[in-house]
């Protein structure tokens, strides 16, 4: 028995050929994301080595950390406190969750909107790319921003002594307001697309 002929594909007209290859013009976009990754994991290791050294009692790194973390006190920081451990934590859960945000925008972008990886089979593929598209690809970012947003917000908290109030306010409303917008985005998705949720 004779496996069905796949039907013949019609070639493209040249205006909708270019209109479609254009879609070709995102890759150097995702290449600058790629570096900006780049730039996050340097900026990483950088403080996670201050943050060693100042374990060991270097006074430089110490002071490094103090002043990436904005954090200020009345009396001079001379030893690595657990305010300033818990801010630089912070910090770098920040950084791996903007570099998790990055990867979501560059693979599952690069997926929906250029081109296939084929990743199907791959023991490395990610479980939300096997069914991943625009919608899919809005509401897990809005839900990475609100882990982002969160981060900040209690970054903010645990150092308030360095804020006004309004800032404060300003911070827990953009936060507010983040929620939302992903709660906005999650319910518009779940009315368009009834059909995942009828079983």
């Amino acid at each position: 028995m004779s496996l069905p002929t796949p039907p013949k594909l019609t070639p493209l007209r040249p205006l909708p050929n270019l209109i479609f290859a254009s879609r070709w013009l995102q890759v150097p976009l995702y290449l600058g994301l790629i570096a900006a990754q780049g730039v996050y994991v340097f900026h990483f290791l950088v403080e996670l080595l201050h943050l060693v050294e100042a374990v060991f009692g270097s006074q430089t790194a110490l002071q490094a950390l103090v002043t990436s973390i904005g954090y200020k006190t009345g009396a001079p920081v001379t030893t690595l406190n657990e305010t300033v451990i818990m801010l630089v934590v912070l910090a770098l859960i920040d950084v791996v969750m903007i570099s998790n945000l990055l990867i979501m925008v560059i693979v599952g972008g690069y997926e929906t909107f250029v081109s296939r990886l084929d990743l199907q089979g791959h023991r490395d593929q990610p479980e939300w790319l096997s069914h991943v598209n625009a919608s899919v690809l809005k509401v897990k970012l809005a839900t990475a921003i609100i882990g982002i947003s969160s981060i900040h917000l209690l970054k903010t908290f645990i150092n308030a002594d360095n804020y006004t109030d309004r800032v404060l306010i300003a911070q827990t409303v953009i936060h507010i307001t983040f929620l939302l917008s992903a709660l906005a985005i999650a319910a518009t998705d779940r009315m368009m697309s009834p059909g995942k949720n009828s079983h």
